[in-house]
């Protein structure tokens, strides 16, 4: 009888247990805001206009790659990856390194994709507290996204020029 669980065991290089230990720090990290905001009296916003999910994404997708690709960012990354190569635009590409938790927390450190649901829960957050303070550095990143299409498009049309 094969379980789920048991697909896994050939592939000993997938950090299950360094998953299943992040995913219950940000299942602990929801649950503590949630008591300590309840406690302190914060109230949930009745709704979220859809300007702020627009804002709150932008954000969001900004947060993330430079938490994942950015060199700057690298000093972050470097005990759990490696670096692979280099990427579009100054971004860098880095690979998961060990294993266990530490492999768990490169792989994670590795993805936008997995790095934008901590953002976002992060952010979202941040927003039920002081929605004010989280619109202002949502603002930022967006300005970041937008001057980032900016430089995009500048050098598509030197590059269509010079075609």
């Amino acid at each position: 009888m094969t379980t789920d669980a048991g697909q896994y065991e050939d592939h000993s290089d997938v950090p299950l247990s360094g998953y299943a230990t992040l995913a219950s720090v940000f299942a602990s990290g929801a649950g503590a805001f949630a008591l300590v905001a309840r406690r302190r009296g914060v109230r949930l916003p009745e709704t979220v206009p859809p300007w702020d999910v627009v804002l709150l994404g932008t954000a969001t997708y900004k947060a993330s790659r430079l938490l994942t690709r950015d060199k700057v960012t690298s000093f972050l990354r470097a005990p759990f990856t490696r670096r692979a190569g280099e990427g579009e635009a100054n971004e860098v590409i880095d690979e998961p390194r060990g294993d266990g938790l530490r492999r768990a927390v490169g792989d994670l450190l590795c993805c936008p994709f997995c790095t934008s649901a901590w953002v976002a829960g992060t952010l979202v957050c941040s927003y039920t507290a002081a929605p004010r303070l989280t619109r202002l550095v949502c603002g930022g990143l967006g300005a970041l996204t937008v001057a980032d299409w900016l430089q995009y498009a500048w050098t598509w049309t030197q590059q269509t020029a010079e075609s």
